[in-house]
């Protein structure tokens, strides 16, 4: 698969302290000339060997890093002995035994490791070993001035407490993605790449033994390390690190965007984004948990880490409702869905696939998961031919339509499609609700504002695709549509089709906006919903500003979708602020208060929000 990222207008900018700028330490030879320093000057006050965590997310570079390291200590004199951490796992059938579980025999899907850790993938007989190896040299008074254990998992409940000093090698999420698809990934116990690797193990299972290793040790460790690559390496104290994420998650919060090819993709994105070497645009991830922040410190060089790191302050974030209700989960998504073609283009080319969505019930019984997924389609701009498909039409075979998607499998087209499925056009501001069971697809000729709620701490995708029009999907290698036509989710679709008809939809799913407040600066909407749905969509028209208030308890998620740009800006602290271009998302947290969104350009601003009911 293809991923590519915008970093456009995407910077978060923070003030800290001299003491606590100067902390931070950037670049490759910098970070290892600071790691070694740190490890030597534990030498010197303990009086012994030091030993050494350096503990990490998948894919961080250890090989360069301890090469680096190794060659440094070398030239100052030091002797600095390695241990990796994938010596102590289990074997590999050991591995797959305890794995299995959680991959299962579902071809699209697998279950969540809801308790796992790393721990229970370990053999305790060698970790007891590394143990007594570490307390042995400990107590050498000619040894080495350290034994540094790297690898994912080498801080451990069972081995931390025998450590002098940890690091924590932290790593954004697409950069492992490309890594994983490209076979250069090496999951636990490897040293070496595995190309088979694959992504439900490191979904429904790896994901989360890494983020509870994670958990544990951000609040016991000495050092944070940006390892998205070597060369790039960052360095910052523990104390500097929570600095850093108690500033940013009381202030507005931009995300850094992700943005994919596929076969529905259009055009839009040429007038809007620059993106070097992207085909088309199929998804565009505007704000959620699986993107990344960049923070503006004051220097030359930004740092970045998963914007899911701020969940260590969630009552801040999401407020204390969303924390205590779904634990360690961002549950909200923001997309926008290219839809615009120079030329016309059949249905077959411009839609999304027929696809519904799980209920919350759904998924915990069958994926374990906290929160179904729960969509609207906001029309966010409209062209010729706008369109979205929703809802089967009235009076139409059902059971037919579901015998003709299993004979084509999305292998062979079904001519008749169109007869089945509603087409409802479109202009800028209709709302399509899409509670679960719901069939649906963007019908092309538009750009789709899509509000969404997120199941998965893991970022997981639940759309169950019932036909894609056995079209051709995109090839990334070619920038063509040669690639192998979409996986459908059959079984899963139709155990989770509710059936809608096209007069429900238009009655009931598709939302009229409602004046909620009205005064001489601003307009303020709310769309009528459906009690299944557990979050608002709301929309401020302006032409110079407009005012909110989280309440202290709900985060809001801000869309510009009309204007040139906006800034958003505490009312109370008004150095608390971030500005946004059009089509751009801001998260604001739940404990920002009051607040005033300011247009920065000519005319008139139109800012969407996603917000939770219930707070």
């Amino acid at each position: 698969m293809a991923l590519y990222e915008i970093r456009r207008n995407a910077e978060n900018q923070i003030v800290l302290g001299k003491n606590e700028y100067e902390s931070i330490t950037i670049g490759a030879e910098n970070v290892v000339r600071a790691i070694k320093k740190a490890i030597i000057e534990r030498q010197m006050q303990v009086r012994r060997p030091v030993m050494v965590a350096f503990d990490g997310w998948y894919g961080v570079d250890w090989a360069a890093i301890t090469k680096t390291l190794r060659v440094a200590a070398k030239q100052a004199g030091k002797d600095i002995r390695f241990r990796s951490v994938n010596s102590l796992f289990k074997d590999s059938s050991g591995l797959v035994n305890y794995k299995q579980t959680f991959i299962t025999d579902d071809p699209c899907f697998g279950l969540v490791n809801t308790n796992g850790h790393l721990s229970d993938i370990l053999d305790a007989g060698k970790v007891d070993g590394l143990r007594n190896e570490l307390r042995s040299l400990r107590k050498e008074k000619n040894g080495p001035v350290a034994v540094v254990v790297f690898g994912a998992g080498a801080a451990v409940p069972e081995l931390s407490g025998d450590y002098d000093l940890c690091f924590y090698f932290d790593k954004t999420r697409q950069p492992l993605l490309w890594q994983m698809w490209d076979g250069n990934l090496a999951p636990f116990g490897r040293e070496e790449p595995d190309p088979k690797y694959g992504w439900k193990e490191y979904y429904y299972c790896d994901f989360y033994l890494l983020d509870r290793q994670k958990e544990y040790i951000l609040p016991r460790m000495d050092f944070w390390v940006e390892a998205i690559g070597f060369k790039t390496l960052k360095m910052m104290p523990r104390k500097t690190y929570d600095k850093v994420c108690a500033m940013l998650v009381r202030q507005p919060i931009k995300e850094v965007n992700i943005i994919q090819p596929g076969p529905w993709g259009a055009y839009r994105y040429k007038d809007l984004f620059n993106v070097p070497g992207l085909g088309c645009n199929s998804w565009h991830e505007l704000a959620g948990p699986e993107l990344s922040v960049l923070i503006d410190c004051g220097g030359k060089e930004m740092v970045n880490f998963p914007f899911m790191n701020l969940m260590r302050h969630s009552d801040l974030l999401v407020g204390p409702y969303l924390a205590e209700t779904y634990p360690g989960l961002f549950p909200l998504d923001i997309w926008l869905d290219d839809g615009y073609f120079p030329k016309p283009a059949p249905a077959e080319r411009i839609s999304m696939p027929i696809h519904n969505h799980p209920s919350t019930d759904y998924v915990k019984r069958h994926f374990k998961e906290p929160i179904g997924r729960y969509e609207t389609y906001y029309i966010a701009e409209a062209y010729e031919g706008a369109s979205t498909w929703h809802g089967y039409k009235d009076g139409v075979d059902l059971e037919k339509w579901e015998r003709l998607c299993r004979a084509s499998n999305n292998l062979k087209p079904i001519p008749n499609w169109k007869d089945y499925i509603c087409n409802w056009p479109t202009n800028v501001g209709d709302l399509f609700l899409i509670p679960p069971g719901t069939v649906h697809g963007h019908g092309g000729n538009q750009m789709v504002l899509e509000m969404d709620t997120c199941p998965s701490i893991a970022g997981t995708e639940y759309s169950f695709f019932l036909y894609d029009y056995a079209r051709k999907t995109w090839d990334d290698k070619t920038k063509t549509m040669t690639a192998k036509p979409c996986k459908m989710h059959l079984d899963h679709g139709f155990d989770n089709e509710k059936w809608v008809c096209g007069s429900y939809s238009e009655k009931y799913l598709q939302a009229s906006p409602r004046v909620a407040k009205w005064t001489k600066e601003f307009q303020f909407d709310r769309y009528t919903s459906d009690p299944r749905m557990p979050f608002e969509v709301e929309r401020f028209h302006f032409e110079k500003r407009a005012e909110n208030n989280t309440q202290k308890r709900f985060v809001n998620i801000l869309t510009l979708t009309a204007g040139q740009g906006v800034t958003i800006r505490s009312l109370d602290n008004p150095g608390l602020q971030t500005s946004i271009l059009k089509f751009q998302s801001a998260v604001v947290p739940a404990c920002f208060g009051r607040y005033e969104i300011v247009n920065d350009g000519e005319g008139l601003s139109t800012v969407v929000q996603l917000r939770w009911k219930k707070g």
